[in-house]
C-alpha cells in the first residue's frame, strides 16, 4: 500500500478540481415514473427443470408492457419471428426493430447468435434479450405514451450498453431524442430521461479520494459533472465504453454506447449521505439543474432506500416476482409439463407429492 501510495495521490489530483464545480439542487415539482426489468436470477421456483426466465417490464405504476416466457433453450428465430406476430401486434422490441430496420435478433445484437436447430450459443442470451426488452419499453413509452404532464422517465441503469451491434445504440437514442421534441411539440410536454445505476467501478474507483478531497461533503443536495477524462482514465482498458456520443476521438467503437453524461449526486443534505452514480441524456444537458431538481423531489421520499428515487424503487417492487406471480408461473409451469407428458402425466402428480426437502425434518 505505501508503494502504491503515489496512485491514490494521483486519483485525488484528478479529482480536486472538480470540488470547484459541485452544485447546489433546488428542488422541482415533477411527476416521476420509472420502468424496471424483472430480474430473473430471482426466481425462487420449487420446481423448473427447463429453467423458466420470465421477461418482464413493468412501470412504477404497476403498469405491464412485456410479459414473456423464455427457456436458455429457446430458438432465436423463433423469438425473432414472435416480436412481429403476437397477437396484439408488434412487441415494444419488434417496434424497435423495425425503427432499426432489423427483422432478426441476430442482428439487432452481437450477443443473440443461433447454431445448430436455431438454439442459441452464448448461455447467457437471457440477460441480454431482457435488457434489450427494457430498452425497447423506453423507447414505446418516450415516443407513444401521451404524459398528463411534464415527466421524469428514471431508467433503471446507466444511459450506455454493449449489447446492440454496429450503429444501433445511437440511431435507437437518436429515436429517444426525436420522441421527447414530438412530445414537447405535440403534447406540450417536457420529458426528461435520466439512468439511475445503485453501482459504478468509476464512481469505486474514485471514492476514497473524492472522501479525502472532501467532494460533494457539503449540508445540502448536490451534483457534480464527472468529465469523459476520468471516466477514461477508470476504465483505461475499455476507453470505448467511456466516450459519449459526441465522442471526437477515433477509436473503433468509441461512440457507440454510451447516451449520457456522468454525474455524481448526493440528495441528502447530510456530508456523509450516499452518492450515487448518475446519466443525463446528452442533449438534455442544459436542463441538468432541472432533472436532478425532479429527482431530488422524488428522492427526498425513497423508502425503504433513503434518498435514492423513490419511483425506481416502486418499479422493482412491482417487477419482483414474488407471492401469487410465483403461484402462478409454478403451476403453469407443471401443466406445461403435463401436456407434454401426455399419457405420463400421472407421474408427474405422484412427483409433486413427495417430499421435496426430506433433510428440514431434522428441524421439527
Amino acid at each position: 500500500m505505501l508503494a502504491d501510495r503515489r496512485i491514490l495521490d494521483q486519483l485525488r489530483m484528478e479529482i480536486r478540481p472538480l470540488v470547484g464545480a459541485v452544485r447546489r439542487i433546488q428542488q422541482r415539482s415533477t411527476s416521476s415514473m420509472s420502468l424496471v426489468a424483472a430480474d430473473g436470477g430471482n426466481n425462487q421456483l420449487r420446481f423448473d427443470p427447463f429453467l423458466v426466465q420470465m421477461v418482464r417490464v413493468v412501470d412504477s405504476a404497476s403498469n405491464s408492457y412485456c410479459l414473456e416466457i423464455v427457456t436458455p433453450s429457446t430458438a432465436i428465430d423463433e423469438l425473432s419471428a414472435r416480436q412481429f406476430t403476437a397477437p396484439l401486434g408488434p412487441t415494444p422490441l419488434g417496434m424497435l426493430m423495425a425503427y432499426l430496420g432489423v427483422r432478426r435478433l441476430q442482428d439487432l445484437s452481437p450477443m443473440l447468435q443461433s447454431g445448430q436447430g436455431g438454439r442459441p450459443t452464448n448461455t447467457g442470451w437471457v440477460q441480454v434479450y431482457r435488457e434489450l426488452m427494457e430498452w425497447a419499453v423506453l423507447f414505446h413509452i418516450v415516443r407513444d405514451k401521451d404524459f398528463a404532464t411534464d415527466t421524469l422517465i428514471v431508467f433503471d441503469g446507466l444511459l450506455r450498453s454493449a449489447v446492440f451491434a454496429h450503429e444501433h445504440f445511437i440511431t435507437f437514442m437518436r429515436g429517444i431524442e426525436e420522441g421527447i421534441e414530438a412530445q414537447l411539440r405535440r403534447n406540450r410536454r417536457r420529458v426528461y430521461l435520466v439512468g439511475v445505476a445503485k453501482h459504478s467501478k468509476i464512481l469505486d474507483r474514485y471514492r476514497l479520494a473524492m472522501s479525502l478531497e472532501g467532494l460533494l461533503a457539503v449540508d445540502y443536495p448536490a451534483y457534480v459533472e464527472v468529465p469523459r477524462e476520468i471516466e477514461d482514465h477508470a476504465a483505461r482498458n475499455r476507453s470505448q465504453y467511456a466516450l459519449g456520443l459526441n465522442g471526437v476521438r477515433d477509436i473503433e467503437g468509441g461512440n457507440r454506447r454510451v447516451a449520457g453524461q456522468l454525474h455524481f449526486v448526493k440528495f441528502g443534505s447530510g456530508t456523509r449521505d450516499p452518492i450515487w452514480p448518475i446519466d443525463i441524456f446528452q442533449p438534455q444537458l442544459p436542463n441538468a439543474q432541472v432533472i436532478l431538481g425532479a429527482l431530488l423531489h422524488d428522492a427526498v421520499e425513497g423508502f425503504p432506500v433513503p434518498f435514492y428515487p423513490r419511483c425506481l424503487q416502486q418499479a422493482h417492487d412491482h417487477a419482483a416476482l414474488v407471492g401469487f406471480d410465483l403461484d402462478i408461473l409454478q403451476d403453469e409451469i407443471f401443466e406445461g409439463i403435463r401436456t407434454a407428458l401426455a399419457d405420463q402425466a400421472p407421474a408427474l402428480d405422484i412427483f409433486r407429492l413427495r417430499d421435496e426437502d426430506p433433510a428440514q425434518s431434522r428441524y421439527q
